[in-house]
Order: C-alpha cells, then sequence, then structure tokens
C-alpha cells in the first residue's frame, strides 16, 4: 500500500493526502509556523493513530470476550517540549464504558499497550529511506 501526499495549491503548506479507496485527507501546520491552520499538523496524526489503535485493539479484544464494552473514548495529550532533545511524550487517558469491573479496566488498558502502533512507536526500529524523483509533466 501507498500513501501519496500533493502540495495543496491554494494553501501556504497544506498537503492534500490520497490513500486507497478512502477519502483524501488534508494536512497543515498552525499559522505560527507558516501555515493556513486548517487541517490537523503531522503530530496530530502521528498521536491520533496511537489512540485510534489502543480504542480498536481495546474493542477486538472486549468483543472476543464478549464482555459488554460500549464504546472507548481516549484523549492523547502531547507534551513536545522535549522533542528537539529527543523525548516525545504521549499521555493517553482511556475511558472503557460499559465496563465497570477493575480487573476487566485493567485488562483492557494492559491490552491497549499492545496495539500494532504502540509497540511500533516504543519497540521497534524505523527505517525510512528517502528518494528524489524527477517531476512529472502536468496534464
Amino acid at each position: 500500500m501507498s500513501i501519496e501526499i500533493t502540495t495543496e495549491k491554494d494553501g501556504k503548506l497544506r498537503q492534500r493526502v490520497s490513500i486507497e479507496s478512502f477519502d483524501d485527507l488534508l494536512v497543515d501546520v498552525p499559522t505560527a509556523f507558516g501555515g493556513d491552520g486548517l487541517a490537523p499538523d503531522p503530530h496530530d496524526y502521528f498521536d491520533l493513530s496511537l489512540g485510534a489503535c489502543k480504542a480498536i485493539t481495546s474493542r477486538m479484544y472486549a468483543q472476543r470476550k464478549e464482555w459488554p464494552l460500549d464504546g472507548v473514548s481516549v484523549k492523547v495529550t502531547r507534551d513536545e517540549r522535549d522533542e528537539r532533545k529527543g523525548v516525545y511524550r504521549l499521555d493517553v487517558a482511556m475511558t472503557f464504558h460499559g465496563i465497570e469491573d477493575p480487573e476487566r479496566l485493567a485488562r483492557l488498558e494492559e491490552i491497549s499497550h499492545k496495539c500494532p502502533i504502540h509497540r511500533l512507536m516504543t519497540t521497534s526500529t524505523v527505517e525510512i529511506t528517502t528518494r528524489t524523483l524527477a517531476p512529472t509533466a502536468q496534464t
């Protein structure tokens, strides 16, 4: 699978993201950084991927166990003060609606740590290869 990102012609820094079979997404940066501030910034997408993955993983587990989980609310709070020093902190607060048993709540939180994005962010070595291609003619 590939994701294509293209600069929006009418935006300062705004980008249009195309993912096969889905509606396009927009990515921008706040006006303080030279953007239009009309869409989430790349950090937002990074953070939300963690929260969404944790919610999905927890729901899948509860469904498999046939627990009465009505839904999951997740709040991800970013602390980027030390990002330039190599430390990026995310505080994830989860609410599991419909579950009251403390043992089940603890298990759902534990399971959320096993979501693929959490593991990717905390235990993987990510290798990135960047190449420059010649521009193609616009038609």
